[in-house]
């Protein structure tokens, strides 16, 4: 294509090449013509000219040459009258050679007038043959145009609602795969086939930098509809169900692509936020498919090394929480066995004191034995987070965050 500055409004705009040369040749033909004329012109000014030069140059010189003659004569008379026919003669050749130079250089004007004529006559033909030719070909490409959106309105007819969806869907789904190896090697796009909520989007995209942190997040639907459909949907009719679809399936973002409302210029003049009314959604026409995502994307790669250290500081609270789980695991297990040593050393006490008294030693130790196990328990009662995190504020900080 090249680009075309009309010299009137300046506006830019552009032709196809066989156009841009169809221009270029008229205008070179016309410029060769008003050349060729001027030239004309210039040379038959010339030739007028040095005629004319050469005429009054040649008068002047055999006036000169007789007022020279004359003088002779008048001072030479006893010369003889053949000095004066030899001079005589000698001015006959020469007005001879002056008129067949004279007309050798008419001669050779009119043979380049001759092909010059030639000339402008063959790049005439030449420019009418290459115009009936270029005429005849728009006018073939026309028709084979006029075939082709007859065939389309004709397919489109015959199309069903679904159909016509389907065709949304699979534009939008080829659109994304020309780019997805130029801009997009980490994302995921694909269907949405999970219906298990009653209803789904149409497709999902999320993008995940080069070590897996997912940062974006987009649930798509596409709504378009027949040119003969009695029931003309509004774009707003399926913004609820859209983000609702987006909370289930965990996305940020939520696109309506549509084709509904044709004539509203609202939706045709870009992209439209309704944020307003459903939180980080837009419509847009399908043309702003890409552009959207790309936007979209773009903005979000800044959240990136947020989202890294929001995953750290979850993972940290984790930890901590399973530390706490594992002490009171620990401290339950422990209380356990001592209950049930306690009980033992109980039975065991009881049977000595009914046997032998003699064994009174023995139950002192024992009974000792079981006061230090109840200290060692009342202890570990007594043992909590709060007085194991007493020397590490960090840990402290973290602790209440995830009792928080």
């Amino acid at each position: 294509m090249q680009t075309i500055i009309c010299p009137h409004c300046k506006k830019e705009f552009e032709i196809d090449e066989s156009s841009y040369n169809s221009i270029v040749s008229q205008i070179r033909d016309g410029e060769f013509n008003k050349e060729l004329h001027s030239r004309l012109e210039s040379l038959e000014n010339e030739k007028k000219s040095a005629i004319k030069s050469a005429i009054i140059e040649e008068a002047s010189r055999k006036d000169k040459i007789i007022s020279e003659k004359e003088n002779e004569l008048v001072k030479l008379r006893a010369e003889s009258n053949a000095e004066i026919e030899k001079l005589k003669a000698e001015l006959k050749g020469k007005e001879t050679e002056k008129n067949l130079a004279v007309n050798e250089a008419v001669s050779k004007l009119h043979e380049e007038v001759f092909l010059l004529q030639n000339a402008i006559e063959n790049n005439k033909s030449r420019s009418e043959l290459e115009q009936k030719n270029l005429i005849e070909k728009y006018e073939a490409k026309l028709k084979d145009k006029d075939e082709d959106i007859a065939y389309y309105k004709e397919m489109k007819l015959k199309q069903s609602t679904k159909g016509v969806g389907e065709s949304l869907e699979v534009f939008c789904d080829n659109e994304f795969n020309k780019v997805r190896a130029i801009g997009f090697k980490n994302a995921y796009f694909a269907k949405d086939n999970d219906a298990s909520s009653g209803s789904k989007g149409d497709f999902i995209f999320r993008d995940y930098s080069d070590d897996g942190v997912e940062y974006i997040s987009i649930m798509f639907e596409m709504k378009n509809q027949t040119e003969s459909s009695s029931v003309k949907h509004k774009n707003e009719e399926f913004l609820k169900e859209l983000d609702k679809d987006r909370r289930e399936k965990g996305c940020e973002y939520a696109v309506l692509v549509s084709l509904l409302e044709p004539d509203n210029q609202l939706y045709n003049d870009g992209i439209v936020d309704v944020s307003h009314k459903f939180p980080k959604m837009y419509v847009i026409r399908p043309q702003f498919f890409i552009p959207l995502i790309t936007i979209l994307r773009n903005a979000a790669l800044g959240t990136v090394e947020y989202k890294k250290e929001l995953m750290v500081v979850r993972e940290q609270n984790l930890d901590v929480a399973k530390f706490e789980e594992q002490l009171n695991d620990f401290k339950n297990a422990f209380g356990k066995n001592y209950n049930t040593a306690s009980e033992k050393f109980k039975t065991a006490i009881e049977e000595i004191d009914k046997t032998i008294s003699h064994l009174n030693k023995i139950k002192e130790a024992l009974t000792s034995s079981e006061n230090q196990l109840r200290l060692a328990n009342n202890k570990i009662e007594d043992m909590s987070m709060k007085k194991l995190l007493k020397n590490s504020p960090s840990l402290q900080e973290k602790y209440n965050k995830n009792k928080k």
